[in-house]
């Protein structure tokens, strides 16, 4: 199974909003940049929308880290909070609807093909490829703007 690297990230200029978003792939030291963009919406939305276009671009089922920033992505699979929302038939602890199923159901039916890590990384750091994510992100919020 070849492995590969997502490093991605989302922005929204005002929340909601226009917004942007990037994924870099990394296979055996090659990188893609993935770009785009909504007129409309919010940063939570192009934080997933960055990781499922990531997964999107891959041709075949893969082994996958992905890098993001987004602690509401990270928590959400890493603390199984997905899972949980689907039992509660897409409610929340406290009973309320959740933000984003679309791009959620989206996102699942792709970690069914994918073996798929999440790695939370500081955002506005140290990390090269998130910084350039977000660097990339933003500016697809100023081509629509």
């Amino acid at each position: 199974m070849k492995e590969v690297l997502i490093y991605t990230d989302g922005a929204c200029s005002k929340n909601p909003g226009p917004g942007g978003w990037c994924a870099i792939l990394i296979y055996k030291g090659i990188k893609k940049v993935l770009k785009g963009s909504e007129e409309n919406t919010t940063n939570n939305r192009m934080e997933l929308k960055a990781i499922i276009e990531g997964l999107k671009a891959l041709k075949e089922p893969c082994k996958v880290t992905v890098y993001t920033d987004s602690a509401y992505v990270v928590n959400a699979i890493n603390q199984n909070w997905i899972e949980k929302w689907q039992k509660n038939n897409w409610r929340t602890s406290v009973k309320e609807k959740v933000k984003n199923i679309d791009l959620w159901k989206e996102l699942i039916d792709l970690l069914k093909i994918h073996n798929v890590k999440f790695e939370k990384v500081k955002g506005h750091s140290s990390d090269e490829l998130n910084n350039l994510c977000d660097e990339i992100a933003r500016s697809m919020i100023k081509e629509i703007e």
